[in-house]
């Protein structure tokens, strides 16, 4: 099949050089226009940009796809992007995070006739989790599962009728870091289940959504990261697998700031709980305990300013070789989150 590919970001990429590899044509890939990244803020292509280019596909990178944008630059970009959409042969669209909203009229191409319309690749069982960080919000709340959902993209947030459903079981100790890894290995097969289903059968089953259960999965943002210590280890735990890799939740002490990338919730009778707020209860053989509003939590790596990721272990004993006070401060915040 011919296809129009729009992704971003890794977990895009590994879509993108799956659908490649079962065979089908990318006559055209859509992606988000360079950024500027790491110490010495080079220009960086995307990865799904990255891809295309060793495979000598087209790119287009416009800054939006709203031909009516106020900004004369962005305007001509979405102009160029839908005329060129407008006049390529294609079959079908595949969209998997790729950042930036698709208007209607660009829906409008992908659905002419002899055209299949538009999949997108989203990483939970929709409803729940629409939006845009439903891996991170997933591990968050607290959830015991999540998946993959192929769907037939409509106007709205999330909201289309799904054609292939499959899940998994969030770990214990998952992080963003490893569920994302998962994930994206099983929206890779699971996008070219689809088109190659499409192209043989040339429909696809498709099922409404429920209308229960619905959930929004915000963007994550940095000032999230602050660990409140009056929260539950459970709530706490959550969080820093959560914000791992990004942002990374932080704890204070003093007037220094870690970052807490890896944690548990340790077996009960291996510590006292009677510390107070945020106090460093003593050391595991992997890591550091530390009360918290309720129950104890196992924090096993962290990383100082400017530093490497390290056991937490070894990072609380180089602040007792300074004498730091071992105590973390209670930051007090709301607890919706």
């Amino acid at each position: 099949m011919k296809i129009v590919f729009a992704g971003t970001p890794q977990f895009a990429a590994q879509a993108l050089r799956a659908i490649v590899d079962a065979g089908h044509e990318i006559v055209l890939v859509l992606t988000q226009p360079d950024r500027r990244a790491g110490r010495g803020m080079h220009l960086q292509a995307s990865p799904v940009k990255e891809f295309a280019l060793e495979k000598n596909i087209p790119v287009l990178q416009p800054q939006t796809l709203r031909r009516n944008s106020a900004d004369i630059q962005k305007q001509a970009e979405a102009e160029s992007a839908y005329q060129q959409l407008s006049t390529i042969e294609f079959d079908v669209m595949v969209v998997v995070a790729y950042g930036l909203i698709l208007p209607q009229e660009i829906l409008d191409i992908t659905q002419r006739p002899a055209r299949y319309g538009s999949f997108n690749i989203h990483a939970s069982l929709l409803p729940r989790w629409r939006g845009a960080a439903p891996i991170q919000r997933a591990i968050e709340a607290g959830d015991s599962k999540t998946g993959v959902c192929i769907m037939k993209m409509d106007a709205g947030l999330d909201t289309g009728d799904t054609v292939l459903v499959d899940e998994l079981v969030i770990n214990p100790e998952e992080t963003s870091a490893t569920l994302h890894d998962r994930l994206s290995a099983m929206g890779a097969k699971l996008i070219v289940e689809t088109l190659n289903a499409l192209e043989q059968t040339k429909a696809l089953n498709s099922t409404p959504q429920n209308s229960d259960g619905i959930t929004y999965a915000e963007k994550i943002l940095k000032s999230e990261g602050e660990i409140d210590w009056s929260f539950s280890a459970q709530e706490i735990d959550y969080k820093i697998r959560a914000f791992n890799p990004f942002p990374g939740a932080t704890a204070t002490i003093d007037d220094l700031s870690l970052k807490c990338w890896t944690s548990r919730i340790p077996t009960k009778g291996s510590y006292s709980e009677n510390g107070h707020v945020g106090e460093v209860l003593g050391f595991s053989e992997e890591g550091v305990l530390i009360q918290c509003g309720q129950g104890v939590i196992e924090v096993l790596e962290m990383q100082r300013p400017g530093g490497k990721k390290m056991s937490a272990t070894m990072c609380m004993q180089s602040l007792l070789d300074q004498e730091k006070v071992l105590r973390f401060q209670a930051i007090t915040q709301s607890k919706s989150i």
